[in-house]
This record gives C-alpha cells, structure tokens and sequence, in this order.
C-alpha cells in the first residue's frame, strides 16, 4: 500500500499490477474473453483514430465523443493506462496529494482517477462527468464491482449534475479535445470553491504525424487558453516529474 501524505492508504501498487483489474472488468463489459481482449488492446489506438471523419469542426466535437466513438474510446484509454502504468502511478499520487472533499473527475474515461479518489477517506464523493455513455456505464460497473459505487456518481456535463461547488477538479488528457478551453477553464472556475485544488494538464497538438487527429491545436486557440490559465488560476509547486500540474482558482 502506498501511503500518502495527509495519512490515507490508496493501492497504487494495485493499480501498477492490474489496473485496477482493468482488464478483468473490461472484458466482462464488452462481453468478451482475456485473450479477446488482448488481441484488441493494441489496435486500440490505431481503431479510434480511423473513426476520424477526415475534416473535424470544433462544433462536431461533443456529438463524435457522444454518439461516434462507441466502445472503441474504451479499448484506447485501457490500453494507454496499461502501456503508461508508470505515468498514470504518478498522477494518482499527484491525486492523493490534493483530493478532498468534493471530487470532479472531468472527462474521466474508463474511471482510474475517480475511483482512487473514491477510495481517499478525505473525499466525500466523485462526480466523475463524461460524455461518453459507454464510458459512463463501464464506470458505474467498475464502481460496483469495486464496492464503490456509494461515493460515486456518473454525470453526462455539469449541468445536468445538480452538484454546486468542488473542492477538487481533475480535468487529465481532455482540454486539447475541447474547441473552447478557455471556456472550458472560466466554466470550471464559477464550480469550484476558493481553497480548492485543480490538477490539469493538457497536450494541444496533432502529432508529428497526425497521430493525433481528435486534438485541437490552433495557435490563437492556445495563446487564448494560456492567458486565460495565467489571469485565473495559480499554480502550486509539486514535486513529481510529470506533465499534470496543480493550480488554485484565484478569487
């Protein structure tokens, strides 16, 4: 077990061995065996990316991630948490570090993030927000099976929620697919209270290659969102070398 610094034991270890039993709980999802699974996993990525429509308008955005992607977002996101282990081992720690109270866990995919942070005695419910309802239906399943399914609640956006104030946002790998992020920061602001803690982070880039077709990378768009970051949040100093960062809303 991995003890944390305010005193809470969270099982990274657990998730560095299985993934939370990702595969496990996955295969049972889909319907399908182990060695079903293993043989999509690693044509996960390259199975998203040829669902690109080829031309990709900001205003199309929420309804691809809604209604396009289907189950193969599921078999992208489990096959990069497995292949990053390491990586995503550190940004649970950077979690338990800051999570309390009320969690948003935003754009959660298949649900790593909230169901650690349910885990957290400090933390008294995830709202755990995706557009995905595949997504937001394997989360539930994992919640249940994971006896955590009292701390936590699966939310299409905010709005229809009914939550009112958090005291930590984790917003990991979905800025650079909003067409407004700016917004998107300014949104989450009016949500969150004057002590809480925002761990973002964020890649606005296509690729070298264009192996990263679903993300947004226009250069008002970003000098927009990095003035925007800079005039409304401050950032807290953390020691893991990892690209998630943590911030305060300035109020």
């Amino acid at each position: 077990m991995q003890q944390s610094t305010n005193g809470t034991n969270v099982d990274v270890p657990q998730f560095l061995r299985t993934g939370l039993d990702l595969k496990l709980h996955l295969a049972q999802f889909l319907q399908i065996s182990i060695e079903e699974l293993e043989r999509r996993l690693p044509r996960g990525a390259e199975d998203l990316a040829a669902l690109h429509p080829g031309t990709f308008k900001p205003e199309d955005a929420s309804g691809f991630y809604e209604e396009n992607v289907g189950t193969a977002h599921l078999l992208e996101l489990a096959a990069w948490h497995l292949s990053s282990a390491d990586y995503i081992a550190d940004t649970l720690r950077l979690q338990q570090m800051f999570a309390r109270g009320q969690v948003l866990d935003f754009g959660g995919g298949i649900g790593t993030h909230a169901l650690s942070a349910a885990a957290l005695s400090e933390v008294d419910h995830v709202w755990f927000v995706d557009l995905n309802p595949h997504n937001r239906s394997f989360v539930k399943e994992r919640a249940n099976l994971l006896g955590l399914s009292r701390k936590i609640s699966v939310h299409r956006d905010l709005e229809s929620s009914g939550a009112k104030t958090f005291d930590t946002l984790v917003c990991l790998d979905v800025l650079e697919h909003i067409p407004d992020p700016s917004g998107q920061l300014l949104l989450f602001l009016k949500y969150l209270s004057p002590q809480s803690t925002a761990l973002l982070n964020w890649y606005f880039f296509k690729g070298f290659d264009g192996e990263y077709p679903f993300h947004f990378d226009d250069s008002e768009l970003i000098e927009k969102f990095f003035r925007t970051l800079q005039n409304n949040f401050l950032e807290i100093f953390h020691p893991l070398l990892i690209t998630t960062r943590a911030y305060r809303p300035i109020k």
